[in-house]
């Protein structure tokens, strides 16, 4: 699905990210749902269900980043609420919502412009 060499994230295939060389999936690492920031790389284990919620996005946003990507899953499944988004909104960052394999992609993107970017993916639907 996504690949690049110069990473971070340097692959993502259904379930399975591998970020710097380390495989993170259900069986290993962090799990399926990750979050990626300048601070390090964790489960985002705030994640329920398949509408964004605010209180999903609070770890997140204390880190002021500049830029929050939402990768929605492979097929798109996680919906943004309206009060989700306010919540980016208020916090001053720009939200970008868009399939994981494409969120990794930005978020390298990103990343090597040195923006601040935070990374909260949904690894499957």
């Amino acid at each position: 699905m996504f690949k690049d060499a110069q990473g971070p994230i340097n692959q993502f295939d259904w379930a399975k990210f591998v970020i710097n060389g380390q495989t993170h999936s259900p069986e290993h690492g962090v799990g399926k749902d990750i979050f990626l920031s300048p601070e390090g790389l964790s489960a985002w284990h705030e994640r329920e269900g398949h509408k964004l919620k605010p209180g999903m996005l609070k770890r997140a946003l204390k880190l002021k980043p500049e830029i929050l990507i939402i990768g929605t899953g492979v097929e798109g499944a996680l919906e943004i609420g309206k009060k989700a988004r306010e919540a980016v909104q208020t916090a001053g960052a720009l939200l970008v919502a868009m399939r994981t394999p494409e969120a990794c992609r930005e978020y390298n993107r990103l990343f090597r412009l040195g923006k601040k970017v935070v990374l909260l993916a949904h690894g499957t639907c």
